[in-house]
């Protein structure tokens, strides 16, 4: 099965973010969403690390901790498949998820630009009461 991986995940390599952490919020944030359905496979390693040309170990770490926390089911001779238990992950258990990526982000990208803690708190602290006043 030779899928479009690229149809499934919108990898960014400088975020800051480890690839294989962005592509397994994406499987759950997709089961959230309704686009990745109970019973449907997801695209195999192979395909996945040619189309977005990353290491099949990468795809593989993402797949491996998905199955571990029972979001994603391994059907042997098939592949990986989402199973009807995952339908119950929601939006709102996404939301500190999604809260946690977008503040890696932040953080590593702040280390990058050798921005100190106080600083970036500082900031955030700002355009949180600078939003709340409008």
């Amino acid at each position: 099965m030779d899928i479009n991986a690229r149809l499934y995940f919108q990898i960014n390599p400088t975020s800051g973010v480890p690839i294989y952490r962005q592509i397994y919020d994406q499987v759950k944030i997709g089961i959230a969403m309704g686009k990745f359905t109970a019973g449907e496979f997801l695209p195999s390693i192979r395909d996945v690390s040619k189309s977005l040309e990353v290491n099949p170990m990468t795809v593989s770490k993402a797949y491996s901790l998905l199955e571990k926390s029972g979001i994603i089911e391994f059907v042997r001779g098939q592949g990986m498949r989402i199973p009807a238990k995952a339908e119950n992950i929601t939006i709102p258990d996404m939301s500190q998820d999604r809260l946690i990526l977008l503040i890696r982000e932040v953080v590593n990208s702040a280390r990058q630009l050798s921005l100190d803690q106080e600083s970036v708190l500082t900031k955030l602290k700002n355009i949180w009461e600078e939003d709340h006043h409008v």
